[in-house]
Parts: C-alpha cells; structure tokens; sequence
C-alpha cells in the first residue's frame, strides 16, 4: 500500500493584522493500491487536533470526518495539485524534482513536491519506510531557508549536487519548539529546516546517535524555480529496529 499524509496549517485571521498559529497538522491520509486504479482517503486523529487548537473545519472535497472515501481514480483534491505531462515545463518541473523525464505516477510527484498551491494551506508528505535494520531515508525541500541571514542565503545558492550538510537539533524555535536544522558541513552556515512533520520521528533516530544522521543535496533549482522548491535534500539515517515512524496518534486513522 502507498501512503501520502495531508498536513493542514492554520492560518486564520485573528481578527487583527496577523494570522493563525501557523502550526502544521497532519489530517489526513491518501492510500492507494500499487498497479490498480484504487484510491482511498480518510481522516487521521490529528484533525481533533487541529479542530481544538485551531478551529479546523472539514474539507470541502471531504466533508464528512468519519468517513472513508473510495475512488477508481485520484481525487480532484490531489489530482489538481499535479501538472500535466502535456505542458511544455513538464520535463523542466520533473527535472527541479530529481525524477526521470518519463514519470508520471501522481504519488511519486507528490511525495517529492509536497503539491503545494498558493490557494491554499495544504501540504502533501510521503510515510516514511524504514528498512528491517532500522535504516531509512527521505526527500524533502528545504524549510525557512527565506529566514535565515542574508549570509546563509548566498551560502545556499553555492551548494552543489551531492554537497553534504550536518544535522543539528534546535531546542528553542519559536515556532515548534524543538526543530531539525541543516547547516553546511563546515557547521557555520544555517540554511534551513527539516520538514515539522519529521521531527518527533527524527529526534527518535537522533537519539541513537547523532552521527548516524546524514543529509546532502540532491538538487539545487536557482530562480526562477519557486521559493518552496529550491534545494532538494535526502537525508538518511537509522531507527531502532522495530521503531515505526509516522504511527503516533496524529498519524493514526480517525475511522478503522
């Protein structure tokens, strides 16, 4: 079975000049059955969550939290967050995502797009698989790097495919608290952050040692790439054998 989460981030008006908490929850899961045309989505309990915290409301695309939705093909909600084969850029789109020119399987994109949209404050992420030893590794853009200082920028645009980058835990981010940062591998530069959704299960293989941790670039798409798909980073390390990642209650389906 292939699994995609559907993280949600809130962003309401509080009725003053800013936004919402800007937190991310993951609210839902995309499955599908390798080689048949099957779809299924359903709530996971990290919408009660989001429903206590910040107000989240059903999606309208699935507006009944209890239920399971079945399709013979990809919901309009994911569908729409793909670009056609068709158009001229689809070679060039691909190409930012380190995928051969020929793919065309939805949830191979979207595990590494994250099939974001500026309408809206959804993100897509892939369910990490550990190997039986415990080893794993994962692809993802890099976070915040628009927030870091003007020499970390400039730093980033200098990295080169295969450069390597350290892993280092942030205990205070204001935002999450606890937050997986990359730094270049002089460990001057910090460029950026791992993904939210990663970091419970990264502090989990961190604390087996933080030298079993690896990251490195894997493309590096200058402007006018968009600013959410810049640098393309895998990172690779080892869990505990038997340690499941992504199976916390957020994670877990509202409805059997």
């Amino acid at each position: 079975m292939k699994t995609l989460f559907l993280a949600w981030q809130d962003v309401r008006p509080d009725g003053g000049t800013r936004s919402g908490s800007r937190a991310w929850f993951p609210i839902g899961r995309l499955e599908a059955e390798p080689g048949q045309d099957w779809f299924r989505f359903l709530y996971t309990k990290g919408v009660l969550d989001a429903q206590a915290k910040a107000g989240f409301q059903p999606l309208d695309a699935f507006p009944t939290l209890e239920k399971v939705y079945e399709s013979g093909e990809l919901f309009p909600l994911f569908q729409n967050r793909l670009i056609s084969p068709k158009r001229e850029d689809y070679a060039e789109y691909l190409e930012r995502l380190a995928l051969p020119p020929e793919e065309t399987d939805p949830f191979a994109i979207l595990a590494v797009s994250g099939g974001g949209r500026q309408t809206d404050n959804l993100e897509v992420f892939p369910q990490i698989r550990p190997h039986r030893d415990g080893k794993f590794s994962c692809r993802f853009f890099l976070h915040g790097w628009r927030h870091v200082n003007v020499p970390s920028q400039e730093r980033l645009g200098t990295l080169e495919v295969g450069s390597r980058l350290q892993v280092a835990v942030e205990l205070n981010n204001p935002a999450t608290g606890a937050a997986i940062q990359l730094m270049t591998a002089d460990d001057y530069f910090m460029v950026g952050w791992a993904p939210r959704y990663l970091i419970k299960d990264m502090l989990a293989a961190i604390a087996g040692g933080v030298e079993n941790m690896r990251a490195h670039v894997v493309r590096n798409n200058p402007p006018p790439a968009p600013h959410n798909q810049r640098v393309l980073v895998e990172l690779e390390g080892m869990f505990q054998v038997g340690y499941q990642p992504m199976s916390s209650e957020e994670f877990l389906p509202l409805v059997a």
